[in-house]
């Protein structure tokens, strides 16, 4: 790696206040190991490095923001097949690649399958430690999003069955005197589910009610003539 490139715009005084976040280096190389692993600490991110992707996959998720920065050629799994193997349950931890000898069409795959930077050495610090910064950026809003969703569903989880019928067809556009006749109850019942279902959900209002559910992908039923 060469630090002789362009200034990193970011002060390193700055980078070390995300300390939590961790930096994970799959290398067969030791030297660059321990060359990456040095770079990261410096630079305020927690380092974690393995020899091979198989050592990669039997360490535990971290459940912090993180990246994976990812030599190409490996002993046993390739970088391109450990990104296939971890992109379904590993979606928060954002992909550099690093490679000696890259070329056009492996980047392409890499990129398209969602690698947010393809690097070939020999490469300044600066630029990966840019790449690295956007890929915690990806990671921090992605657990953020996914927090988000658990906290949806345990809201969810908490509603009766007749309170996520009411939820259904009032987010479906349903009028309350609507919602009773298809329920068979009154409407004063039907507003009190629908006051519970509120609460429950901490909807603010109907359209936010209405974008919970569309993040549930809750079924809706189509909308009943006027």
């Amino acid at each position: 790696m060469n630090s002789a490139s362009a200034p990193f715009h970011e002060s390193r005084s700055s980078l070390m206040s995300r300390g939590t976040a961790v930096v994970f280096v799959v290398d067969d190389d030791i030297s660059v190991r321990e060359s990456l692993e040095s770079l990261i600490r410096f630079a305020g991110w927690q380092p974690q490095t393995f020899a091979s992707a198989q050592e990669f996959l039997s360490h535990p998720r971290v459940f912090v923001p993180s990246c994976l920065v990812l030599d190409v050629t490996l002993p046993d799994l390739n970088g391109l097949e450990l990104q296939k193997r971890i992109a379904t349950h590993r979606k928060d931890m954002p992909i550099i690649f690093i490679t000696g000898h890259g070329d056009v069409p492996m980047t392409v795959r890499a990129m398209k399958a969602g690698a947010v930077e393809f690097l070939t050495k020999p490469y300044a610090d600066e630029v990966l430690l840019r790449a690295i910064q956007q890929a915690i950026g990806f990671s921090h809003a992605a657990l953020r999003r996914e927090a988000g969703m658990r906290s949806l569903l345990d809201s969810y989880a908490s509603l009766s069955r007749r309170e996520r019928q009411v939820m259904a067809l009032v987010v479906s556009g349903r009028l309350n005197k609507q919602v009773g006749v298809e329920l068979d109850i009154s409407e004063i019942t039907v507003k009190a589910h629908r006051g519970k279902v509120m609460r429950k959900m901490k909807a603010d209002s109907l359209p936010d009610l209405v974008n919970m559910a569309a993040r549930l992908q809750l079924a809706s039923t189509s909308k009943a003539d006027s």
